[in-house]
């Protein structure tokens, strides 16, 4: 059963920081691009952070500097360190992992809430 599932969401203070993980089961990540994404109340679901199969990043203009993801092939984790939270970083973050051959694979965790709040 193919399964990503989160963890180390939580209510942290601006400034603070936290650790997001993400765990493959039923399939290996290492032909995959992973990515986070994050949605907040009432609007879209969007890219955060990408790493693609060979080690290349690329995040969003709102997190540059602050976040990084990090993939281990050989535990089949994605991680994504997010430091100097603001109120804005509020959402509920998700991980993906897509590959496209002849047919597309997108797999999608259920998610992990962060809230960053005085």
């Amino acid at each position: 059963q193919v399964q990503l599932v989160e963890s180390g969401g939580g209510l942290v203070q601006p400034g603070e920081s936290l650790r997001l993980t993400c765990v493959a089961s039923g399939f290996r990540i290492t032909a995959y691009t992973v990515s986070w994404y994050r949605q907040a109340p009432g609007q879209e679901r969007e890219l955060v952070a990408q790493m693609s199969d060979v080690g290349r990043a690329k995040y969003a203009n709102s997190v540059q500097g602050r976040f990084i993801i990090s993939r281990d092939n050989n535990k089949n984790t994605v991680a994504l360190q997010m430091d100097n939270l603001k109120p804005e970083d509020t959402a509920n973050y998700y991980c993906n992992a897509r590959l496209r051959l002849l047919v597309l694979y997108d797999y999608w965790g259920q998610g992990t809430q962060v809230a960053v709040s005085s």
